[in-house]
């Protein structure tokens, strides 16, 4: 458990850097003076590097271990952030926000990978969303900690000041962190696929992973459900609070806190629900999308566009089990695919959410910047992104499920000829 709380120590801090401008949207607008559309930049060009790097990141966690991975995570991270405290133009802005994405990338599938190295496989979705839960008490000390230090000291003091917690987790990150526990068997692969070179043995490992439809299951899983948390944390949450609501800051802020408390609440309901009975993934998938949905119709559909504050209280309190159903993507991939595989298939399907806030976060900054500031146009986009995702699940649950139970089927057969054959006789 110790070992884990380390790795989950780094994907918090991550996080933070992470949400660390969803409560400095306005102030960033105002220091480099851009638009919307450019400010979405930002968030956009941070999400692109770290789902660009899923698959990246998930070979080199199966190849290299964890340690390693989640060690220039943490380094690039920390660099990226205290670059953007410093940025003194957009366009350094921007390569310090990549940079930061590029080592965010590191963390959460080293943490899914050590919740499964160091825990039973039956508790594995109540660790991937205990790792979800930590990661959104990150985003809460971005609300809670950061946003008012930004206000009291300013931007440079609140971003360089946050960054010294990426130099405190490296320290027991670099001295106690192991991959496993000993004689697990299980650390880095040590060589390629026989017969195959470096980039066959990278071919091979995400063909193998995407050709299970448990994994693509999951990826579209991940894709439909957690960008709507993730668009209003990220970016679009305060401007639209307190631009198109016209609440005060701090009743935008603890609005944006309630997201993330729910968040944390639904995720141990979720985890345990998913680990008790694994037939609920899919319908809790689908009744989390479909409860969003409704709910955000609800809110734009207001006459005047001031939605009153119960509405808006239910939509943050349902964008908060965006999160957990995400994490149910997760469940699809990791039956779906050997242990020398979750790395990769991980990868896959994590990719899946952060393309879908890509672009939602695009779409809503270009049809703010068409539109004059109509945010009710704007967030409309978020349906058809749900309604493509939606279509992916419903096209391939039929044969992920299938291709699960025949698997099963397999593992108590070995089992049973395991059991059945004669056990060598014993000697004095």
């Amino acid at each position: 458990m110790a070992v884990w709380s380390i790795g989950v120590a780094v994907y918090f801090t991550a996080v933070i850097f992470r949400t660390s401008l969803g409560v400095a949207g306005l102030e960033a607008a105002d220091r480099f003076h851009v638009s919307a559309s450019a400010l979405s930049t930002f968030s956009l060009l941070q999400l692109l590097v770290y789902a660009g790097m899923q698959v990246p990141v998930g070979l080199m966690v199966d190849r290299l271990g964890t340690k390693r991975v989640l060690t220039l995570g943490a380094v690039l991270f920390t660099a990226g952030q205290l670059c953007f405290a410093l940025a003194p133009s957009y366009e350094t802005a921007l390569a310090a926000r990549a940079l930061l994405g590029c080592g965010d990338a590191m963390a959460f599938i080293s943490v899914l990978r050590l919740g499964t190295r160091w825990f039973p496989v039956r508790r594995a979705p109540l660790m991937a969303q205990l790792a979800g839960l930590v990661g959104m008490a990150g985003n809460l000390v971005s609300t809670l900690v950061l946003a008012p230090v930004l206000h009291g000291l300013g931007w440079t003091a609140a971003f360089a000041g946050s960054a010294a917690a990426g130099l405190v987790v490296l320290v027991p990150l670099v001295l106690f962190l192991r991959d496993g526990p000993e004689g697990a068997g299980a650390g880095p692969a040590a060589s390629a696929v026989p017969g195959t070179g470096r980039a066959g043995f990278v071919r091979s490992r995400i063909r193998d992973s995407w050709r299970e439809p448990g994994t693509r299951l999951g990826l579209w899983v991940h894709f439909t459900t957690q960008f709507p948390a993730m668009v209003f944390l990220l970016l679009w949450g305060m401007p639209f609070l307190v631009e198109a609501q016209g609440l005060p800051r701090t009743t935008a802020a603890g609005l944006l806190t309630l997201i993330v408390a729910s968040h944390m609440l639904f995720g141990l309901v979720y985890g345990q629900v998913i680990g008790r009975r694994q037939s609920a993934r899919a319908p809790l998938a689908l009744g989390t999308v479909a409860l969003t949905a409704a709910l955000w119709a609800a809110v734009l559909a207001v006459p005047g566009g001031r939605a009153p504050m119960w509405l808006l209280v239910a939509l943050c309190t349902v964008l908060g089990t965006c999160g957990p159903a995400s994490m149910i993507g997760f469940d699809f991939a990791r039956p779906a695919n050997p242990a020398e595989r979750q790395g990769t298939a991980s990868g896959l399907t994590n990719m899946g959410g952060f393309l879908a806030s890509m672009t939602a976060l695009l779409a809503i900054g270009v049809l703010l910047d068409a539109t004059g500031g109509d945010y009710r146009a704007a967030f409309s986009s978020v349906f058809a992104v749900q309604l493509l995702g939606v279509s992916q699940i419903l096209r391939l649950r039929g044969r992920a499920l299938a291709r699960e139970r025949e698997r099963e089927r397999e593992r108590e057969g070995e089992r049973g000829r395991t059991a059945a054959a004669p056990q060598p006789a014993a000697t004095a």
